[in-house]
């Protein structure tokens, strides 16, 4: 009897998670979001909706593109960690985005958020805390450098050699 409900729990959960991976690729987009205000409205102490404004870097077709931003969300809206983007789809072409953002505690669960937003013709970037703006040229060939691309799963960006330095020697991998 074991095995037949086994069986019967990933037949029945591979369609959820098949239909989780392809809701994935429904939002193409990725943003990374520094900063945001915010203000939670709560009934009988339970928080209902987020609301506010923020400042982001939209990635679409390997171009980054700062936005400013007013959202509304049914939950508080996460800023990224460290390079982390959240997958986002157009509603209105360069007026309204649908945003991903995870479910605390529950692995591949998302909320939607609604993000209005006013496109700028620079990057954000964040140096000891503070945030600025450079070109998007600049902040593209910095991507180009760092192998750094998160709509196509390069979320880390590569750290180069400073030039004049020797590359390290491979390492052997070891035996088992």
């Amino acid at each position: 009897m074991r095995p037949y409900a086994l069986a019967m729990i990933v037949v029945t959960a591979a369609p959820i998670c098949s239909a989780q991976n392809q809701k994935l690729t429904e939002y193409p987009l990725r943003i990374h979001i520094f900063r945001r205000n915010e203000t939670t409205f709560y009934r009988m102490r339970v928080a209902e909706a987020a609301k506010g404004e923020g400042r982001a870097n939209l990635f679409e077709n390997s171009q980054p593109r700062g936005m400013d931003f007013q959202f509304d969300c049914a939950e508080r809206l996460q800023t990224s960690s460290g390079f982390e983007t959240f997958p986002a789809k157009w509603k209105k072409p360069n007026q309204e985005l649908e945003v991903l953002m995870p479910e605390f505690g529950k692995a591949n669960k998302y909320d939607k958020c609604k993000f209005r937003v006013q496109m700028k013709d620079f990057a954000y970037v964040q140096h000891n805390g503070l945030l600025g703006t450079e070109p998007i040229d600049r902040f593209k060939d910095w991507m180009v450098k760092h192998d750094y691309d998160p709509e196509h799963g390069k979320n880390n960006p590569m750290m180069t050699q400073p030039a004049g330095q020797p590359t390290p020697a491979p390492q052997p991998t070891p035996s088992r």
